[in-house]
């Protein structure tokens, strides 16, 4: 069975797709490397490409973890790379948000502080339901703030202006923190939001396996 590679978003990890059926491959979760000082991300994206030791590989990158599989597919045509709610370039991300590079008051919000905004990014993100709330709120606590923190300041500083060919990107209609508005994706997902893979696991597992499963 053909393995695919999970990359999870920020202050997320493999709980994130606990709501999806894999069973059409063998799923392998890449686990978050540690940053070097003021390391890119586009530096942080292929030190994390070289720990998978598959020379041609599937990737499904989520939110963050798409980024991260954008920068792989840019470094290698050979991997075959799917966004789920995420963004492929600096463009695609909203005016709002772009407001953290020249104003970065993540930086000094106390680390337990990151780890207690489960409300407000349920809100943000879209879990919906008892089941969702809680894998949200056990993800969050489980993340680790000065990793976030490094990402954040990442993110900000992103410039990619380039899509890979190998890259196909699947969002939600209705995400409210990668509004559809700036985002140019090839398969779209009715009513779905950040978190459409807990929401609308089920269409999104179909799609996953329509465009893996050859």
């Amino acid at each position: 069975m053909q393995k695919v590679h999970f990359i999870s978003g920020l202050g997320a990890n493999k709980r994130a797709f606990s709501f999806l059926d894999t069973s059409f491959c063998t799923p392998v979760h890449v686990e978050w490397i540690n940053p070097l000082p003021n390391e890119s991300l586009q530096a942080y994206a292929l030190r994390l490409r070289a720990t998978i030791d598959e020379p041609n590989p599937t990737i499904v990158g989520l939110s963050f973890g798409g980024m991260l599989a954008t920068e792989m597919a840019k470094a290698d045509a050979s991997c075959k790379v799917i966004l789920v709610a995420s963004n492929k370039t600096h463009k695609e991300f909203p005016f709002y948000l772009k407001i953290g590079k020249y104003l970065p008051l993540y930086k000094y919000l106390p680390n337990k502080s990151m780890s207690k905004s489960s409300r407000f990014f349920g809100l943000l993100l879209g879990a919906k339901g008892d089941e969702q709330r809680a894998t949200q709120k056990l993800i969050l606590q489980e993340s680790n703030p000065v990793f976030t923190k490094w990402a954040i300041s990442a993110i900000m500083k992103w410039q990619n202006k380039i899509v890979p060919k190998n890259i196909i990107h699947i969002h939600g209609t209705a995400d409210k923190l990668l509004p559809l508005y700036f985002v140019q994706a090839d398969y779209f997902i009715k009513g779905g939001e950040h978190l459409m893979i807990m929401d609308k696991p089920e269409e999104i597992s179909a799609l996953l396996k329509k465009l893996i499963v050859v």
